[in-house]
């Protein structure tokens, strides 16, 4: 189960950092009731995402390190295409 937990949180630091995005799509597209499904609680939590609160500008963006995360995943996977995420 972590190995799919892993690879959804890829999927949403790399949803994040496609382009801007509003706090309210993040929530309509990420937001879960399912106790087993704590993607955008455990991005906040482990510091990969930030919310941005500034006078017009309510965002979501990935912070440091989040981006390390992402980046560092996607050079292993463009160093070795025909491996298995991990």
């Amino acid at each position: 189960m972590a190995e799919s937990q892993d690879l959804l949180m890829l999927e949403f630091l790399s949803w994040v950092a496609s382009r801007p995005r509003t706090y309210d799509e993040a929530m309509e597209a990420w937001q879960s009731h399912c106790p087993r499904q704590t993607i955008w609680e455990d991005a906040i939590i482990e510091g990969l995402i930030e919310i941005n609160r500034r006078a017009n500008e309510h965002g979501v963006v990935l912070t440091q390190r989040g981006e390390a995360i992402l980046n560092v995943k996607e050079t292993d996977r463009k160093n070795h295409p025909n491996k298995a995420p991990a």
